[in-house]
């Protein structure tokens, strides 16, 4: 992927698959050269500059997996296993993101957020 790809977009949304996870860091250094606003499906990515990320805690959603796993090994038929939701969506913002990106983020998306990096 080059920064020429990224030409055109006001924004772009990281989808969560293998892919994107893998080479996340290379996409949110484009969009930083395009001064694009990245939003990303988990809250662990915002850490590489990303302006939003909403989604399940990918360390809950690990543990959960792990449980799968354990109750298949014990015996359990895999269509027997429930799937479940996960329990724990989290909103983290950017603040630092938005102001080199110029963006003025309304405060109640900032006061509803579940972590602000500063």
């Amino acid at each position: 992927m080059t920064a020429a790809n990224l030409r055109g977009l006001d924004a772009a949304f990281l989808v969560g698959d293998p892919l994107t996870s893998r080479y996340r860091k290379r996409i949110h250094e484009l969009a930083a050269l395009q001064s694009m606003p990245m939003f990303v499906p988990a809250p662990e990515y915002v850490e590489c500059q990303a302006l939003l990320g909403y989604g399940p805690s990918l360390r809950d959603s690990v543990r959960q997996a792990a449980a799968y796993v354990d109750k298949i090994l014990r015996g359990a038929k895999p269509a027997d296993v429930p799937i479940k939701q996960p329990k724990e969506y989290r909103l983290v913002v950017n603040l630092r993101t938005a102001k080199r990106l110029g963006i003025k983020l309304p405060s109640s998306l900032v006061i509803r957020a579940d972590e602000v990096i500063q």
